[in-house]
């Protein structure tokens, strides 16, 4: 995609999830773009993402639902206050809860589409509902509450990396 992905606009200190980090080398490196009012994000499973054979692990499942809720928050953060992803000061939302369905096994191999759609924004609170497809076919569908990051933790983040 040509788009800058959400989670290319964290700065260095916000990005060393394991999900969507991208200073996080061996992390999934999660990208998330919009898609009209859905978010939209693609994760190629790996053989060692296994559940039991042929199928994906639920947690790698949960952790996608996890990091492309909480790359939506943002976007969906900096639309409701009418900003570019680029703009300072930097939106970061963590989860608050997140809650996963498995609808069914979701096979490996092929390409799993995990899309996402704002429910609400209210104040530092974002909820997102998601849902994971594999062919097509709706396997995981999912709801996280993400809040904005707290000024005292980002103070303690950019006091690290000085």
């Amino acid at each position: 995609m040509a788009q800058k992905a959400f989670q290319d606009y964290y700065p260095e200190y916000f990005a060393h999830c394991y999900g969507c980090g991208s200073m996080n080398e061996v992390g999934h490196q999660l990208k998330s773009y919009w898609d009209g009012d859905e978010s939209v994000a693609y994760f190629q499973p790996k053989p060692y993402h296994t559940a039991i054979p042929g199928y994906v692990y639920g947690g790698l499942l949960a952790s996608l639902i996890d990091c492309h809720g909480t790359g939506t928050a943002a976007a969906a953060g900096y639309r409701a206050e009418n900003r570019e992803m680029d703009t300072e000061p930097p939106l970061r939302y963590l989860t608050a809860s997140l809650h996963v369905d498995y609808l069914k096994p979701t096979p490996l191999g092929p390409m799993l589409e995990v899309r996402g759609k704002v429910k609400e924004v209210k104040g530092r609170k974002v909820v997102v509902e998601e849902w994971i497809m594999a062919d097509g076919v709706i396997t995981v569908k999912g709801e996280l509450i993400a809040v904005q990051v707290p000024e005292s933790l980002v103070k303690e983040l950019l006091g690290r990396e000085q």
